[in-house]
């Protein structure tokens, strides 16, 4: 077996271990060469490591040491890595590097990954770096800067390939041959008129397959789905999913052609955008892994204050019934159980529900079955929990009394916590809300204080009324 069959057959090596962690030896090499300031080592271990695995590491080393793998690597490093950090981590090593440096880097940048390593930096920072461009580099970094955060105008790439509908097929091949400033990779051409205005697009299988005198007009296909700039991501994400796209054309509002959005940046929004609900339905914000001991917690306390007021809503409602919790002690063993059920099957709905709104799945088209299906959900739910429970209690307590009155509070609260899981999240929404961040208290709260006044309601009634 020759040298070349042997590279092919082994194993490539890896830095992660089964667990998906960074590998400890390959941790502590590292660090080890950090702190001897081991050049040589550092070049041949990390310098080739992919952008994504370059990351990993650097959010595993310590705080000290990043920085100064960076220095140590010199022009070696690869500042594409910082997109794939914490916002924490990213402004932790930004903030530790000359201007002068990051200029340096944002030069051999695609212009997404520019944009993004830019965009969290003081406006004193970024105009710095920027005057250190060249002009036209410049340009379509801060135009990119001027649109909203989170839009498609600050996801796009500036570079992309665009042609007059009068070339031909061999013009064209020539001049994706030849000129240097296109990006290395891309699946479309568009075609453009005199005034940069999106008039069509041409797929690369579309080029290859027709001879070298076709004009482009011939071939070109409307571009049935470019993307204003001022889009929000997610919409723009939607859009990639609803027809399969693999680039996108981003325009201005008159329509001039001023980027492009490709796969690999809407699976980072797709990430991203699923992660941001995720927190949010923990009230935690965008509370990162890096993140301080003060910053986490001013993340997490507001949202704390807020249950702790929903708490004692529901507090005071077992306060209305503290002559029937005195005289039948069973009813404090078991109302948390009609309040826990309740809050879970809440849970259930409104996390559906919050995501069915974020994917914009749910809309007044359909809201009204979908109501009716969990109302449906939750009665049949009640039904089977409260035959449990009932049973259960009766036989716990010997009082047939008991089983019947947590039966009937369990089955009110399961329809109740239905209810309230879709339209909680529903009405917010309506009220211009974000359901992702609010919903999760007020559901909570609504199931804890129904399912307390269920329970103790009927207990009063049953065994007091007379």
């Amino acid at each position: 077996m020759n040298a070349e069959q042997t590279a092919v057959t082994q194993p490539e090596r890896t830095i992660y271990a089964d667990n998906g962690a960074i590998r400890q030896d390959v941790l502590l090499s590292t660090a080890s060469a950090i702190a001897e300031r081991d050049t040589v080592t550092l070049k041949r271990d990390v310098a080739a490591l992919h952008e994504s695995e370059l990351g990993d590491l650097l959010a595993a080393l310590k705080p000290d040491q990043r920085a100064a793998l960076v220095s140590l690597l010199g022009d070696e490093f690869d500042f594409t890595a910082l997109t794939m950090v914490d916002e924490a981590v990213r402004l932790e090593i930004v903030d530790a590097l000359p201007n002068d440096e990051i200029a340096r880097a944002v030069r051999d940048m695609d212009s997404d990954d520019a944009v993004y390593l830019l965009e969290d930096l003081d406006a004193e920072d970024q105009d710095e770096i920027l005057s250190q461009l060249p002009s036209a580099e410049r340009l379509k970094l801060k135009r990119a800067l001027d649109y909203p955060e989170e839009s498609a105008g600050r996801r796009m790439q500036t570079e992309f390939v665009a042609v007059p509908p009068f070339w031909t097929v061999g013009q064209t091949i020539d001049y994706m041959r030849e000129e240097q400033g296109l990006p290395d990779r891309f699946s479309q051409i568009f075609v453009i008129d005199p005034g940069f205005k999106l008039v069509g697009a041409v797929n690369l299988d579309r080029i290859l397959r027709s001879k070298r005198t076709t004009k482009i007009s011939d071939i070109m296909h409307e571009t049935r789905h470019e993307i204003a700039a001022e889009t929000d991501q997610e919409a723009a994400a939607q859009m990639f999913q609803r027809y399969d796209l693999l680039s996108a054309a981003v325009v201005d509002a008159d329509g001039r052609l001023v980027g492009v959005l490709t796969i690999d940046d809407i699976v980072d929004v797709i990430q991203e955008e699923a992660e941001e609900d995720i927190k949010r339905l923990g009230g935690v914000g965008d509370e990162e892994l890096s993140d301080s001991v003060v910053e986490t917690v001013k993340s997490r306390l507001p949202w704390l204050l807020v249950n702790l007021v929903t708490a004692f809503a529901a507090a005071s409602v077992i306060g209305l019934f503290d002559a029937t919790i005195e005289k039948i002690v069973a009813l404090a063993v078991l109302m948390p159980i009609v309040a826990g059920m309740g809050g879970n099957a809440g849970s259930q709905t409104m996390t559906v529900t919050v995501r069915a709104l974020a994917t914009k799945t749910l809309d007044v088209h359909n809201a009204r079955r979908v109501i009716r299906r969990e109302f449906f959900v939750g009665s049949v739910n009640g039904m089977v929990f409260a035959l449990l429970i009932g049973g259960i209690a009766a036989l716990w307590f010997q009082s047939p009394d008991i089983g019947l009155i947590i039966a009937a509070a369990m089955a009110i609260n399961m329809v109740n916590a239905a209810m309230s899981g879709i339209l909680v999240p529903l009405a917010l929404k309506r009220m211009g809300a974000d359901p992702a961040v609010s919903s999760a208290v007020f559901v909570t709260t609504m199931t804890d204080v129904i399912g307390f006044f269920a329970f103790l309601g009927l207990a009063t009634l049953w065994f007091f009324a007379a």
